[in-house]
């Protein structure tokens, strides 16, 4: 799993297979791995959302379940479970609002992960 982060043009996320468990953060100038941190099952997908410095991770064996990270403190801000199976497909939807997760439970599930931020009106 990869991907670029839309926030910082030169951060890259990668993430490991089974063996490995890891998410780790680079510097695509330097090429150094700037942190990493171990998730405990397989990571499968990986994307940012487009809205805040989070990430969102889907997990395979042994855990099943989808992680939200805050960046760059790598807190766990959420655990989505619900599969039983690999979550092996990650989409975000069009206003980075919503995320659709696949396994191989052959279910799709929605989570509406980053709801939009109501601003105060003032009057």
């Amino acid at each position: 799993a990869i991907a670029w982060s839309p926030h910082q043009s030169n951060l890259l996320v990668s993430g490991g297979g089974t063996a490995d468990r890891c998410i780790r953060f680079w510097n695509t100038t330097n090429g150094h791995q700037l942190n990493s941190v171990d998730t405990g099952s397989q990571v499968c997908n990986l994307a940012w959302s487009k809205n805040v410095n989070e990430l969102v991770s889907t997990h395979g064996y042994s855990q099943n379940q989808i992680m939200v990270w805050k960046y760059p403190s790598l807190a766990k801000v959420a655990t989505l479970t619900g599969h039983s199976m690999r979550v092996l497909y990650l989409a975000m939807s069009p206003d980075g609002q919503t995320i659709v997760t696949g396994a191989g439970d052959e279910t799709l599930r929605f989570w509406n992960v980053f709801p939009s931020m109501k601003t105060p009106v003032s009057i």
